[in-house]
């Protein structure tokens, strides 16, 4: 495996190159253009410019995440044709570019939702935050003034203020579509770009919806093991796969994390790895990546990607604001390197373990 960081671009991130550049173990980037709209063409020219930046600073892109796919996309539109004729053009671009992996998402409206972006832990922590109760008492219009106080100034991946302003259009534009119709157009766009995904041997890494159940009604398919055998299967492509989070999946604790993992050997090309803590079943904040401090064992989750024979790249994913650090909620730099350090820590004594075991057969 590879440990990466995501980078969100020098315009918006407050984490630097140069900082990523100094975690023990990180050599890559995931990264975006995060100023292009869903249905816009990535060209060639600001693609070689973002690599051209990272290389400078020591690093390489190992993945995209995300290039965005549009609301006509996911509702079957009459657009949908324009955006992945669009969608096509930027993945031949980027895999002349020789960028092979794009994360992306199939949720609608909310990329994923949360009702506080700094809850206060014990330890005077911040983090993100999910109750059911919160969503449960709020209008769908009204999410994002509720959190957007908290987000540090930055602008957070799917809760852009101007998408944010056409919230009811957007639930209006979903009215009529059930998880059926979102499989049915899943499996349209896919099988429209398999072809240059291909040709330029990109792997395409569906995202878990987040939390991973139905959020103010709209549906949610890529939430259990059953339904991503079930996309799998639907486009039987080995470049139609997954990036495995651990903290979306695990919003669920009927997911059994490490037994989905051993499932989709071979389908898995890229993975979050984070930790939750639970007040509830509905009730659960972001914690720190060792597995004490949260409520999944981390060491399992490394264990069976290792198992597996998994080679794409991990990234620490949501940390926690720690030592006065003023970020993009979920997206700091401190408590992600300590992340990264954690679970390369753990990959290297899985990995001694797995070599002492069969030097023990081979005597």
């Amino acid at each position: 495996m590879e440990m990466t960081l995501r980078w969100y671009g020098s315009k918006f991130d407050t984490v630097t190159l140069e900082q990523i550049r100094q975690i023990p173990g990180v050599k890559g980037v995931i990264t975006t253009l995060y100023d292009t709209k869903p249905g816009e063409v990535w060209s060639r020219e600001r693609i070689r410019s973002l690599k051209d930046e990272v290389a400078a600073a020591g690093l390489h892109i190992a993945g995209i995440e995300s290039v965005n796919v549009s609301d006509a996309i996911k509702t079957g539109s009459t657009e949908r044709e324009k955006d992945i004729d669009a969608y096509i053009e930027t993945l031949k671009n980027l895999g002349e570019e020789d960028i092979h992996l794009v994360c992306y998402n199939f949720m609608p409206v909310f990329d994923w939702t949360r009702t506080e972006l700094a809850r206060k832990r014990e330890d005077g922590s911040t983090v993100l935050a999910y109750t059911q109760e919160a969503v449960d008492a709020i209008k769908p219009e009204e999410m994002f003034s509720s959190i957007s106080q908290d987000m540090n100034g930055t602008i957070m991946p799917g809760w852009e203020p101007e998408r944010m302003e056409k919230v009811k259009e957007l639930f209006a534009l979903y009215k009529d579509i059930d998880d059926e119709k979102l499989f049915s157009n899943l499996k349209y766009f896919l099988e429209r770009i398999m072809p240059v995904c291909d040709k330029y041997d990109i792997n395409m890494a569906i995202h878990p919806d987040d939390p991973a159940w139905s959020v103010f009604g709209l549906p949610r398919i890529i939430i259990n093991k059953e339904n991503i055998l079930r996309m799998m299967k639907m486009v039987d492509n080995v470049h139609n796969g997954v990036t495995f989070c651990s903290g979306s999946y695990g919003t669920n604790l009927k997911n059994d994390l490490p037994d989905m993992i051993r499932s989709l050997k071979g389908r898995i090309h890229f993975a979050h790895v984070r930790n939750l803590k639970f007040h509830s079943p509905t009730n659960f904040e972001e914690a720190a990546h060792l597995s004490s401090d949260g409520s999944f064992d981390m060491y399992e989750i490394m264990k069976a990607l290792y198992d597996i024979g998994f080679t794409g790249p991990i990234r620490p994913d949501h940390g926690r604001m720690i030592w006065g650090e003023k970020a993009m909620p979920g997206y700091g730099l401190y408590d992600r390197a300590l992340g990264a350090a954690y679970l390369n820590g753990l990959w290297e004594a899985i990995d001694k373990s797995a070599h002492a075991h069969a030097a023990c057969f081979v005597k």
